[in-house]
């Protein structure tokens, strides 16, 4: 071909490729699909001939120093059903023209490493692999309903505005890998709803101006991958990793942005509920959330060695009320949290959760979530005794104004806590339980003084003991006798002056040595209460 000054056209260039470009002078779309619908599908098996058939490397001559638009148009490539065969390279360039392909086919990978956009938008496109390592767009890169076969990579690419990936469905690369994101920023959204990968989604350290959404989507790891591997992330606004709403009759979400998609609390007449799907591991470690972290109705399928990991990670809200995990394990640990809002049925059982050193600072549960329930949530996570998640349960109990609540988890820890004692000091905490539950229920002391006074004042009351002196004795009171030997401390001028001899000296120290217990036992309880008050 001879290099074209101008407008002139270059030679060589068959029918469709001279229609195409015309097309880019004009900056109209350039339409090859057929009258049959089912021919038009770039999914399909049926193969498209020559007449609808471009060159890459016409294309990328298109792309990087195309001829000028003509006059009052502006220069743009819009592909609609086109097959492009060999490799399109635009590896390094600069493409200025506005880019946008519906329905397209591309023989070979495309390839973008360090290349600059303006905006590119290639949708419900075939590609057997998009390489685009620092790729930079000014605008817009949308990929939706498009299906890559074996992998995107996106390492440290910097989106001006959104990075829109609805409906995309990629395979793995040779490394099991389907979309590689590591590094990332996306100044606005990045929208990934509904999309299905067959291979590890890898966002580590991206950055995402607004809200990540990942609504309605089935992501399936590769062997020895995670679904999702996404450690310190950075998403300004939302991460959803929750339900969409799409057709009965299609599966579709309806318009694909930016024509926009509605969502609705309810779904409308037509629409079905989609969850999201995650087989194989999730990590979030280290993430930072501006708002919040939804896993409304997620369901994560692990094996018993996978993780939903959410280590350190910092939100104001973390909204967990996914499906139960039936293996693997949750893990909260260091993780702070401002508002927890979760469902009883969502978290998983004994050894499927850990959380030492999770902070949170208010709970606001769905639904009914007693605090038997909430106490078997701790037990979970503690399969050995620590103090620190049971304090911190009270602690937010308190501060919510639910003293009676925070005794009972204070109570439930020292429970667990004499377990691991030895046996004279749980034979100990099982009588200090047992009379007034370690004064969490001071109540139970003042029953027990009661029994054992109306006792001891019925027995004193047949016995009348002779005094120590007889000139400084004063007047036999039995019910002062009785009281006065179970207050320690205390005197009320009874014990001391009478002789007690034989059993009745036995009861009289019983009373004192019971006194003794139940006053310690309320005096260590109210100066716990004491010290976290």
């Amino acid at each position: 071909m001879t290099e074209p000054h101008e407008g002139d056209i270059p030679d060589g260039l068959s029918a469709a490729e001279l229609g195409m470009w015309q097309s880019f002078r004009n900056g109209t779309t350039y339409d090859l699909r057929t009258y049959d619908p089912t021919r038009n599908d770039p999914f399909a098996p049926h193969v498209w001939g020559p007449e609808r058939s471009v060159g890459a490397r016409t294309v990328a001559r298109l792309l990087l120093s195309g001829p000028p638009a003509r006059p009052g148009r502006v220069a743009a490539l819009k592909l609609r059903g086109v097959r492009i065969t060999g490799k399109l390279d635009l590896a390094g360039g600069r493409v200025s023209p506005y880019v946008e392909l519906t329905g397209c086919r591309f023989e070979q990978e495309v390839v973008l490493p360090e290349c600059h956009f303006t905006t590119l938008r290639m949708v419900g496109c075939l590609l057997p692999r998009l390489e685009a390592a620092r790729l930079h767009t000014e605008g817009d890169l949308h990929l939706p309903r498009c299906r890559i076969d074996r992998g995107i990579r996106l390492t440290d690419a910097q989106i001006g505005t959104d990075l829109l990936i609805n409906q995309l469905s990629v395979g793995p690369d040779r490394h099991g890998r389907a979309f590689v994101g590591d590094g990332m920023a996306v100044a606005q959204d990045l929208q990934a709803e509904m999309i299905e990968t067959h291979g590890e989604l890898s966002l580590r350290g991206a950055k995402v101006g607004g809200s990540l959404s990942l609504r309605g989507s089935r992501l399936r790891a590769a062997e020895d991958r995670r679904a999702l591997n996404a450690p310190q992330l950075t998403v300004e606004r939302t991460l959803y990793m929750s339900e969409a709403w799409v057709s009965v009759e299609t599966g579709n979400q309806g318009t694909t942005p930016p024509y926009g998609v509605v969502y609705a609390p309810t779904p409308a007449r037509g629409t079905r509920s989609q969850i999201v799907e995650c087989k194989g591991g999730v990590r979030l470690d280290d993430g930072r959330f501006g708002d919040a972290v939804d896993l409304h109705k997620a369901r994560f399928t692990m094996t018993r060695q996978e993780e939903l990991s959410l280590r350190r990670i910092v939100t104001p809200e973390l909204r967990f009320n996914a499906e139960r995990p039936e293996e693997g394990r949750v893990v909260l640990n260091g993780a702070r949290v401002v508002t927890l809002i979760d469902l009883s049925t969502s978290w998983p059982g004994p050894g499927g959760l850990a959380m030492g050193g999770f902070v949170y600072e208010n709970l606001v549960p769905y639904g009914h979530f007693p605090l038997s329930r909430r106490l078997e949530w701790v037990l979970a996570a503690t399969p050995e005794y620590v103090p620190e998640p049971y304090e911190r349960l009270a602690t937010v109990m308190r501060s919510c104004g639910e003293d009676a609540d925070a005794r009972e988890v204070l109570l439930a820890k020292q429970r667990r806590r004499r377990e691991t004692l030895p046996p004279a000091a749980k034979a100990w905490g099982f009588l200090q339980d047992w009379t007034v539950a370690y004064g969490y229920r001071p109540g139970r002391a003042l029953v027990w003084m009661a029994v054992l006074w109306a006792a001891g004042t019925a027995a004193f009351s047949r016995y009348d003991p002779a005094p120590i002196k007889d000139d400084e004795s004063p007047l036999w009171n039995p019910a002062l006798y009785a009281l006065d030997l179970l207050i320690p401390v205390i005197n009320l001028g009874q014990d001391g002056y009478w002789r007690m001899e034989g059993g009745w000296q036995w009861a009289a120290a019983c009373l004192v040595l019971v006194g003794w217990i139940l006053a310690t036992t309320v005096a260590a309880g109210a100066s716990r209460l004491l010290r976290r008050g």
